[in-house]
């Protein structure tokens, strides 16, 4: 049985989180659980978080809120590659597009990826995401979702 829910990272998780790893093909399209903490703790908007399945970690993400009239972003999620495959990205997300539009007080939501990474573009669109037609610093695709 699935059952996702998404809980803050704490002395009691944090060494399961860190943990988390993607599969080595993977690689290439996401920073490590140890350098989103790092950035974490430099930028206080971030707020990184353990996905869970039941009781197991089963992944990470990290969602935040920046500038003025605050754009908000789903910046990273990584499922651990043991648990891949199972839908547990997609749920996760719901759930993250949930806590954030009801935390930030947000129609729209933010996020960016790698465009050789096929496998989040068709998570993402399947769950309505959109492209914007624009790139982050680092060149990803910038896709938006609208609750409108």
């Amino acid at each position: 049985m699935t059952n996702i829910n998404i809980k803050k990272i704490d002395e009691y998780n944090i060494n399961e989180v860190r943990k988390i790893r993607v599969k080595e093909n993977q690689q290439s399209f996401i920073e490590t659980v140890e350098e989103c903490m790092e950035e974490a703790k430099i930028y206080e908007q971030w707020c990184p978080v353990a996905i869970y399945n039941d009781k197991t970690i089963v992944g990470f993400a990290m969602y935040g809120a920046f500038g003025e009239n605050p754009d908000v972003w789903i910046d990273r999620i990584i499922i651990d590659g043991r648990y891949q495959g199972k839908g547990f990205g997609k749920l996760a997300m719901k759930e993250l597009i949930e806590i954030v539009t009801e935390k930030y007080n947000v129609n729209i939501v933010y996020l960016s990826f790698v465009e050789s990474n096929g496998i989040a573009r068709k998570l993402y669109e399947e769950l309505g995401f959109k492209f914007t037609g624009e790139y982050d610093p680092e060149g990803e695709l910038i896709y938006k979702y609208d609750l409108t």
